[in-house]
């Protein structure tokens, strides 16, 4: 009895995610949108990530249909199939498996040329985000749909998941003068929003350079709603740079990202990058110790050693490579619970209380990622985790006022 109840209860579940699994973007594009497309010349932003949950990629489908023609690829960070590691520069080439034209974004060109787009009626977004600010891709987006302003090209963005939920607001809102690749407009580290709300809201405020307004189109999620993790929308995960392995690197990845702003490994060569964070000068018991004494929501520090090592189409000349390092695990017991970005700043603040001798910032990388040097001015004066906190408040309320005007799912 007590099997057929454990079976019924299985395949309960199993008919309930089938029925309410999230459709995205590209699917509901494909299945009432087309129309939009047809008879045009399309450019399509994507990489390995604009795949549909049957595994056909939106490229190939696009191009296998008669009246539609598309002449042109560009590719983020990590290259148009996701395999090129972490901060590589990446030249333009043919696609293998079709032959179309790809352009890099992610070299001496960031931003597609009026010569690139001169044959394009309209350009496509197909690329799972993170939900970090300092996740190149949205400043990809935001470059093509600028592009497109300035040459009345019409934008659409095939809308995806944002994967640690779209309720998650938290950390500085970016500082002009902290413009960089890695944060290109004023929002908080964890924006808590969707590809599709992030470009209307780029679209909208006029952050564009010059105020320009693309013709932008955003075609939404079914099923969707912003309190889903990403393993709740029924969609298979696809690593969206070589470094996130899974959603667990996701979760973490606005708390520990800041350690590459630092002389500390941030697990990359390992295969918990994100999750494992150390350096060989640490003492991994009384660093988990000390973090430990902060009681953080729904995270607990675990002593670990590990050695970073290059991993091919992953990565190249880790931090420490071939040393023992010692440091942390991130083990999130509670991801409802858990605040990263707040996280960070303990976890930073405990590296330069405990080990100042040895502890160094890479100032201007760690200035980037926080889209101000408020934080590690403030740690290096010796303030307290929960003032440095307290002074992006004010910000935060700010942003979550115009954040509202764009959000498109309950």
């Amino acid at each position: 009895m007590k099997k057929l109840i454990m079976l019924t209860t299985l395949l309960l579940n199993l008919a309930f995610s089938q029925t309410t699994r999230v459709k995205t973007g590209a699917e509901v594009f494909l299945e009432r949108y087309l129309e939009i497309v047809k008879g045009k010349k399309i450019g399509i932003v994507t990489n390995h990530t604009g795949v549909l949950p049957d595994g056909r990629h939106i490229v190939d489908v696009l191009n296998s249909m008669q009246d539609v023609k598309v002449v042109a690829l560009f590719g983020p960070e990590h290259g148009i199939r996701g395999e090129v590691p972490d901060g590589k520069s990446i030249s333009h080439g043919v696609d293998t498996k079709t032959g179309i034209k790809v352009y890099s974004l992610y070299g001496e060109v960031k931003k597609p040329t009026p010569e690139m787009l001169k044959d394009i009626d309209i350009l496509i977004f197909d690329i799972q985000d993170v939900g970090a600010r300092f996740y190149t891709y949205i400043s990809t987006m935001s470059y093509c749909m600028e592009a497109c302003a300035e040459l009345g090209k019409k934008f659409i963005v095939l809308d995806k998941p944002n994967p640690i939920r779209g309720v998650y607001i938290d950390g500085p809102v970016l500082e002009p003068k902290f413009r960089s690749f890695v944060g290109l407009h004023p929002i908080p580290v964890a924006h808590g929003m969707t590809v599709g709300e992030l470009a209307k809201m780029f679209n909208e405020e006029g952050w564009l350079e010059n105020g320009v307004k693309a013709d932008l189109t955003v075609i939404k999620m079914e099923n969707y709603s912003r309190k889903m993790w990403f393993d709740q929308t029924g969609l298979p995960w696809v690593k969206p740079s070589p470094n996130m392995i899974s959603l667990k690197t996701a979760i973490v990845y606005t708390a520990t990202c800041f350690i590459e702003g630092t002389n500390v490994s941030e697990g990359r060569g390992t295969e918990h990058p994100f999750e494992w964070i150390g350096a060989p000068w640490i003492d991994a018991e009384n660093f988990a110790s000390e973090l430990n004494s902060y009681n953080l929501p729904g995270v607990k520090f675990e002593p670990i050693e590990f050695t970073p090592v290059d991993i091919e189409k992953v990565t190249i000349d880790p931090k420490y490579e071939g040393q023992k390092c010692a440091g942390v695990y991130l083990n999130v017991y509670d991801r409802e619970k858990f605040e990263p970005v707040k996280t960070a700043v303990y976890i930073l603040y405990t590296l330069k209380k405990m080990y100042p001798n040895y502890f160094k910032w890479r100032t201007s990388g760690q200035d980037r990622l926080w889209g101000t040097d408020r934080i590690r001015l403030m740690i290096d004066e010796g303030k307290k985790p929960e003032e440095i906190i307290k002074s992006w408040e004010s910000e935060l309320k700010k942003f979550l006022k115009i954040r509202e005007k764009y959000l498109l799912y309950n």
